[in-house]
């Protein structure tokens, strides 16, 4: 008997087995296309995983599929290998997992095809009327008829038009005398005529792309370490040249949606090869369309952020993680899944090699070239004749304050504005304050759905959570003892943009984070606007901070860098060191030489010392045996079961007793941490706990979660909503 055994689009840990549908060819059946099947009283769209003999049920209780989506399989056989690895590494419904690969038009059950341009075509009766002609009073539709006939391939509508000027009605009347037909006809996209020649590379970045070519027919891992201003984007260049040479395809993934027009650009300078582009920016249909356009074959280089890992290749040459440090390659919702360590894992499935780049590599990264995993590739100098910026600390102890800036940053900006140079001022928080404050009863506006204050948002006129997206009109009096005295805490980037403003009143400011560049197409017109010249003060967030090239910044400030020195989690330095640097790398990037200079209460601390004065590299190393003493990554690996509630003490009953439980197994190796509340214990109205899983051996850990996670699955009776997070990076 003929068995179709399919991963339904469902979050459960299973597959489902059906019968063919009566009437359909086994031809039909191919492994990796989409089926439409019955779940229940529903309809659901489910991946054809494998074909049996045997069902894993009763054979009266199998029902028939309800039809085959899909004429060729969707996924290859290496592509569905990948995805079941994700499912048993990550520890998540593999029926989901498939849906997470797949577009939104693909998930709801559209065609898997290129939409193309709808085009005008004669039939044979319409062929024949050409030639035999009309009446005398349908003069246009005889010009219609003439036209096709000298172009059999047809023409879209706006091609007829072009020649014969309106003429929709005609159209409509040809084809409801069956002498038209229209088709979908897939138009490539336009390529650039101009092709921007490469740069020469130095020494050190032809040693790199000569390492890389020569490892391009097998799998190997390469750790490119390169300063700001190195130019990797030039050794990505050459390298992707030369797998397009081959005839083959190139994914280059990059953190945030922010860099792919920047990144897409310089692609599309420097190939004539149509290039699809994915993230979250795009409607639908263009996520569609790439996809497409990947599986096909028909973009030789993909360039995306994380989801664009699962997207399927006809002829895979070369994977590049660009900026691999960033938590953003890191999904933090459903599939919790890392796209920097599923594109190593899938490079090796391909047996291609994978390009990992950054100014400042990961601590994990770092260990894997130390322990000769990966190929350790280094650029020590910026690209030409750029220095390094010189960075300097403020001790903001030291310097008068005015609204966020000290009296020497101020008297900094002056001078490099008063050079026609650009200036980057970089704070990571948005709003206008932090902080709302009562000055008679001390009364703070915080959120009612979460353990946090709320963010002051001038412009907009109101309070608003960050964590949860609760917003309420800015009260005109205190809601506690109806005093006037409101005052606003701390600063934000919209205060400090006003604060520029009023300062330096002859002179262009831009804000760039999430609250301005809401609208498609805003940001990519500011740094439009930035390299014109058309802007000379420059505030902004992360957005701001890595990847772009601004050839006129010549001082970059940072308002406020002690946030991560206090932070909670053991990464919270890593992930200062390496903020500090990349914005700090967006200063001198070309002749003019760059400074940077750093406001902090604690300019005595050890971690500026081993981060400015010995070096990142020596910073790494630093961290990298405080890890170890402590047994944490990358010398440890972990997992973090999250438990959440509306009622209060439900998570930590309920981790409370998934911690006895996984004692039970008696697995050796394993430490348990907590369970604990998480420091923000409320979020958006639910209550939240959480259990860290540590063990030493990768296997170990893996060898508990198998058993553990069926088990957490059968305990019905707490009300709560749980996740496993395999190698988490937010820890809190």
């Amino acid at each position: 008997m003929l068995i179709l055994r399919v991963a339904v689009a469902l979050p459960l840990r299973r597959y489902f087995d059906y019968l063919p549908k009566v009437g359909l060819n086994r031809e039909q059946f191919k492994i990796g296309v989409r089926l439409k099947v019955p779940f229940g009283p529903r309809t659901m769209l489910g991946i054809l995983i494998e074909i049996v003999d045997q069902a894993s049920v009763e054979e009266h209780r199998l029902k028939p599929i309800i039809d085959v989506l899909d004429s060729e399989p969707l996924f290859s056989a290496l592509d569905l290998k990948l995805l079941c690895w994700v499912s048993h590494y990550y520890h998540h419904p593999i029926g989901d997992v498939l849906s997470t690969a797949l577009p939104s038009k693909l998930r709801k059950g559209e065609k898997a095809k290129l939409k193309g341009e709808k085009r005008w075509q004669l039939t044979e009766l319409g062929a024949k009327k050409a030639i035999e002609g009309l009446s005398k009073q349908a003069k246009r539709q005889i010009q219609i008829l003439e036209l096709l006939q000298q172009h059999p391939t047809g023409l879209s509508s706006a091609e007829i038009q072009q020649q014969l000027g309106n003429c929709q009605p005609a159209i409509k009347a040809l084809q409801k005398k069956a002498c038209l037909q229209a088709y979908d006809c897939y138009i490539p996209p336009t390529v650039t005529d101009k092709v921007e020649a490469p740069f020469a590379l130095q020494a050190r970045q032809q040693q790199a792309v000569t390492a890389i070519l020569s490892s391009l027919d097998k799998f190997q891992c390469f750790l490119l370490d390169g300063v700001t201003g190195s130019g990797k984007t030039e050794v990505y260049l050459h390298i992707v040249a030369k797998v397009i040479e081959l005839g083959l395809q190139a994914l280059i993934l990059v953190p945030e949606i922010g860099l792919t027009p920047q990144l897409l650009g310089r692609f599309q300078r420097r190939f004539q090869q149509p290039i699809a582009a994915l993230h979250s920016g795009l409607s639908d249909q263009e996520r569609l369309t790439a996809w497409m356009m990947a599986k096909q074959g028909k973009a030789s280089i993909v360039i995306g952020t994380r989801s664009a890992v699962f997207v399927p290749l006809q002829s895979a040459g070369v994977f590049i993680v660009d900026e691999e440090h960033d938590i953003s390659f890191k999904q933090q919702e459903g599939l919790r899944y890392s796209a920097r360590d599923i594109a190593i894992k899938r490079a090796h499935q391909h047996n291609i090699p994978i390009i990992l780049g950054s100014a400042t590599p990961s601590l994990e990264s770092m260990h894997n070239a130390n322990k000769q995993k990966y190929q350790y590739l280094h650029l020590p100098k910026r690209a030409g004749n750029a220095k390094p910026p010189e960075i300097e600390l403020l001790d903001m102890k030291q310097h008068p304050m005015k609204n966020g800036f000290s009296t020497a940053l101020l008297k900094t900006i002056a001078q490099h504005l008063g050079r026609d140079e650009q200036v980057l001022l970089f704070l990571n928080r948005r709003g206008y304050a932090p902080r709302l404050i009562c000055r008679e009863c001390g009364w703070l506006a915080d959120c009612p759905q979460c353990d946090a204050h709320m963010t002051l948002h001038h412009q907009l006129r109101k309070l608003s959570c960050h964590h949860c997206g609760f917003e309420q009109k800015i009260p005109r009096t205190c809601p506690q003892c109806e005093s006037l005295q409101l005052v606003m805490l701390g600063q934000g980037t919209e205060r400090i943009e006003e604060t520029l403003t009023k300062l330096f009143p002859n002179n262009n400011v831009a804000r760039i984070d999430r609250d301005t560049t809401r609208k498609k197409g805003v940001f990519e017109q500011q740094l439009k606007d930035i390299h014109a010249n058309k802007i000379q003060l420059l505030i902004g967030t992360q957005m701001l901070a890595k990847g772009h090239h601004f050839p006129n910044v010549t001082l970059v400030g940072i308002l406020d860098a002690d946030q991560g020195l206090l932070g909670v989690d053991f990464r919270s330095a890593e992930r200062l060191a390496q903020l500090i640097l990349q914005v700090a790398g967006r200063a001198g990037r070309e002749q003019k030489i760059g400074k940077v200079l750093i406001q902090t209460y604690y300019a005595y601390h050890s971690f500026w010392d081993s981060l400015l004065y010995q070096g990142y590299h020596r910073f790494c190393e630093l961290a990298l045996e405080e890890r170890q003493q402590a047994q944490f990554p990358p010398f440890a690996v972990q997992a973090l079961l999250r438990a959440e509630s509306t009622e209060q003490p439900f998570p930590m009953d309920f981790l409370n007793q998934a911690r006895y439980l996984a004692e039970q197994y008696a697995i050796a190796g394993i430490e348990y941490l907590g369970p604990v509340p998480s420091p923000m214990e409320r979020r958006g109205g639910w209550y939240r706990a959480q259990l860290l899983v540590q063990a030493k051996e990768r296997r170990t850990l893996h060898q508990l979660l198998a058993h553990w996670i069926i088990a957490l699955e059968k305990m019905k009776k707490y009300k709560v909503r749980w996740s496993i997070d395999i190698d988490p990076l937010e820890m809190f």
